[in-house]
């Protein structure tokens, strides 16, 4: 299969003006230091909560309209260098049968829990029926599943349409990056079926079936993969993975269990399309860091738990770049506060007078609250911008 070129892709679209951020990436000369955030798009901006009173969150996302309309909010607003298309992680295990609400208050829940690998056998089966395959011994459903994952994956074409829109009405203003969870987080989703503080379900299932788990993430990694490859088609010219869950586990069993299917996302993703960038995002776990010197990844979101000076010259040594970290809590600050703690946090990593450092991509080390003040946003944006000048 001959290799998916983004160059081709993008003569499908109006030209890109704004390349900072894939020039970031790449280690090329950019005129001032990218950024984009975290849930730029949300409930802080009172357009937002204003366009979806009416709209049932799951149903903003399987709306390309809705969803384009969403991802280009913030641009009438801040001057941001990438755009993210407004979707959600867990359109990945809907769209493999699993039932999944957004509840006010609670966040997602799962209406059954995956707790008994009985029920994940039903689920390969009900997706290979989906395709046409039946009688498959329980033993050979995975590797099926996982042959037929890019015609499984068209369930989500709500999303490549809304890719394909929204870069066009981007007009080429900034790029747009699409998105999946990792593996282990849509594990993790599954199996305790709503937040937790302890993680009691999926930690038996790590202990008590480790083999199986692992089926369940290989299947979980080709879906994700083939779900990026998608969105690449779509549009999308650079990916960010999610392991939202990565600080559940301990170093060695987030190497066990995370870490292979991450790696494994990646190459797939990058042996169809080589030239697209990726970015991982393992939350909460700066234990990380030095594991993914060396993966297919060309750059890892840290936390502010890192020291970004410190883990920029890692990734720098490695060939690879840094996002972030800002903490998201200097959001609560006076606007000129922000701005002021902006350019402190960058000087602090790069020096006063440094030139304009190379593969670093400005972001918070998470996303954007709902009672965060816009004009907060807007200080921190205008502060990066204004690094070396």
């Amino acid at each position: 299969m001959a290799a998916i070129s983004c160059a081709d892709i993008d003569q499908s679209f109006p030209p890109l003006k704004n390349d900072r951020v894939l020039r970031a990436i790449r280690g090329q000369e950019v005129d001032r230091i990218p950024v984009w955030v975290m849930r730029q798009a949300g409930r802080y901006l009172p357009e937002y909560v204003e366009y979806t009173k009416d709209k049932e969150f799951f149903s903003r996302c399987q709306n390309p309209e809705v969803a384009c309309h969403l991802t280009l909010q913030p641009f009438d607003r801040f001057d941001l260098d990438a755009g993210i298309i407004f979707s959600d992680i867990l359109v990945i295990p809907e769209a493999l049968g699993m039932d999944v609400k957004m509840i006010k208050g609670q966040g997602p829940v799962f209406t059954t829990a995956l707790r008994e690998k009985e029920q994940w056998l039903e689920i390969e089966r009900k997706l290979l029926a989906r395709v046409g395959v039946t009688d498959v011994p329980a033993a050979l459903q995975a590797t099926e599943v996982i042959r037929h994952a890019p015609e499984l994956v068209e369930a989500l074409k709500y999303v490549y349409d809304a890719i394909t829109l929204t870069r066009t009405r981007l007009d080429g203003r900034a790029p747009l990056i699409g998105f999946c969870g990792s593996p282990w987080t849509l594990f993790v989703y599954a199996s305790e079926a709503k937040k937790t503080k302890t993680y009691t379900e999926v930690s038996r299932w790590i202990y008590t079936e480790p083999e199986f788990v692992h089926r369940i993430l290989s299947v979980l990694a080709h879906v994700c993969a083939q779900y990026l490859i998608r969105q690449i088609k779509a549009g999308a010219q650079l990916l960010q993975v999610f392991d939202s869950h990565a600080n559940v586990l301990p170093p060695k069993q987030w190497r066990e269990f995370s870490l292979p299917y991450l790696t494994l996302v990646a190459k797939i993703v990058k042996e169809e399309c080589p030239d697209i960038p990726m970015i991982i995002l393992p939350k909460d776990a700066p234990f990380a860091l030095e594991m993914l010197t060396d993966s297919p990844y060309d750059m890892v979101s840290i936390d502010p738990t890192l020291d970004l000076g410190k883990s920029h010259r890692l990734m720098l040594e490695a060939g690879k770049g840094i996002q972030g970290n800002m903490s998201p809590t200097t959001m609560y600050a006076p606007p000129e506060k922000v701005r002021a703690l902006a350019s402190e946090y960058l000087v602090d990593a790069f020096g006063k007078n440094s030139p304009i450092p190379r593969r670093y991509i400005a972001n918070l080390g998470a996303g954007m609250n709902p009672d965060m003040d816009p004009a907060c946003l807007g200080a921190f944006v205008d502060a990066i911008h204004s690094y070396g000048k």
